[in-house]
Parts: structure tokens; sequence; C-alpha cells
């Protein structure tokens, strides 16, 4: 039933976490495979941790030249031999009912995009907690409404194989982990399908942090907005609206609305940073695209 496409690059330690979840799976080992795409790793070889689990799940896996993670998920994809494609990260840990919650899911809503939610697992690594604040704030204020989900991240989501394919999968210029999978949901629901919120589906995400991994991570979410911003336009959606200043103000006092501590206050600060960060690298990759 399920293909469950993980990119990999140079984390074989976190890769191995992964596939350890995916092979504790409390769901029929014959029902699906796990599709490993080294994205040009350049450390210790990605089959050795491949291998280890050869006995335990159905695994492949394939290697390419460094392309990013939208690359890698599209190749991953036209491997795959699943009905459906659960995508993930090598730096996630699916709990053990991942797959039977996706399939609940897609047995009521069986050609719509299902969107888990997504726990940070390094609850004191206080950049990692800030990131997951803002996908958490996204996450309500996007996929609230009764007339359906808007957004979810590339780490926990499942889509029909064959939709997917027909729509072209993730957009590929995006070379770094950095808006494809806003991109994606939006060309989803330009061609008509559906996305469903799966709170239950649940990923743990391990992705260690430092100020400037922080930094780094939302400025690429910047550029990555302008891209998104383009390709919509490309595709004769428009752009999109700009959110109001409630948005940005709710999303500062997000962390806050259980009371204020010292942890939220340093969470609601780092989420201003973010701003920041997201705004130059929209700047700079506006700057970039003049230049070209």
């Amino acid at each position: 039933m399920f293909s469950v496409v993980v990119p990999t690059h140079n984390r074989p330690g976190p890769l191995r976490g992964c596939l350890e979840a995916l092979a504790n799976q409390d769901f029929s080992s014959d029902r699906f495979e796990v599709v490993v795409v080294d994205d040009g790793s350049t450390g210790p070889p990605v089959s050795q941790v491949v291998e280890e689990f050869q006995s335990r799940c159905r695994i492949r896996l394939f290697v390419q030249r460094q392309s990013g993670p939208s690359e890698a998920r599209n190749n991953g994809a036209a491997a795959a031999q699943g009905d459906y494609l659960a995508f993930t990260d090598d730096d996630c840990a699916p709990a053990q009912d991942w797959l039977s919650a996706l399939e609940a899911r897609l047995a009521q809503n069986p050609n719509a995009g299902i969107g888990g939610q997504t726990i940070n697992a390094l609850t004191d690594n206080r950049y990692a907690a800030s990131s997951q604040a803002l996908i958490d704030y996204l996450y309500a204020y996007y996929n609230g409404s009764r007339k359906g989900a808007r957004f979810f991240t590339s780490n926990n989501l499942a889509l029909p194989a064959e939709q997917f394919r027909e729509l072209g999968g993730f957009d590929t210029t995006y070379t770094r982990a950095a808006a494809e999978d806003r991109e994606l949901c939006s060309h989803w629901l330009h061609r008509g399908y559906r996305l469903v919120h799966a709170p239950e589906a649940r990923v743990y995400h391990r992705h260690q942090m430092s100020a400037a991994d922080f930094w780094r991570q939302h400025f690429n979410y910047g550029r990555g907005a302008r891209r998104y911003h383009r390709a919509r336009y490309a595709r004769g959606e428009g752009r999109p609206p700009l959110e109001p200043l409630a948005f940005y103000l709710r999303l500062l006092g997000w962390p806050l609305r259980d009371g204020i501590t010292a942890g939220a206050a340093m969470q609601s600060a780092l989420l201003a940073v973010s701003q920041f960060a997201h705004a130059a690298g929209f700047v700079r990759e506006l700057a970039d695209s003049e230049v070209r």
C-alpha cells in the first residue's frame, strides 16, 4: 500500500533511528516498502545503514548526485511501487502506528493528501523547539478551517502516488529544504485535490540546531518563499495575499498562550528572529533573481 520515501544526506546516525522506527511499525511488513534516496552523501556509506534493516523490512536504496531533497523525493517516488507515497525525513522517527493512522485517514479520503502531526523530540534545544513552535502556529492558522487544510510539511505527508506523479512532484528548482512543501501543497490544491489534517499520525523530529543553524534555516525559508510566490504567479494563481499585522502579533504571542515563563519568552524572541531571517532571505532571493 505504502512506499515510504526518505531522502538523506550525511546523517547516518539519525537515518538509523528513522529506519528503526519504520521497521517497528505495527503495519504488515508486506504492505509497505522503504525507499531511501542518498542525496550525494560524502560521509560513511549510506548502504551500510540500509543493510542493517534488509531482514526487517522491504527497503531499497538509490543514490543521486547532490541535488537537494526535492529531487531526492521525486526520484524515490519514481521508483516507488506503492499506491500511496508517505514522505518523512532522515531525522524523523514515525510513531509505531504512523502508517496505520495514515491508512485509516486515506480509507475515508482516498484521493486526498494527508498531513500528520510533527512533534519536536529535542525539547532541550531552544532552536529546535522554536522552529517547531512556528510550524505548530502555521498548522493552527492554515489548517483550522472546515473547508480543509492548506499547508503541511514534507516530513509527515502522504499522497496518492498517481496524483503526485501527475502533478509533477516537488519543484526541483528548490535545491534547499525551503518552501518546496508549501509550493507542493499550493499546487495540489490548485489542481482541485484536497488536503486533510491527521494529528493522530505522529512523527518525532530530532533536528539538532545551533543559533547559526536556526538563522540559516529561516533565511532559506525566506528565499524559498520568494520562489513560491514566483511559482504561483507562473501557474496563474496570482501572488499570495500578504498576511495582516495580526498574523505576526499572534505568532509572537503563540508561545505565551499558556502563560509567561522564561522559556516561553525565549521562544517568542526567537520567533521574532525567525521573521527577520525570513525577510532577509526573501530580499536576498529577490535581489538575486533581478540579477539573473
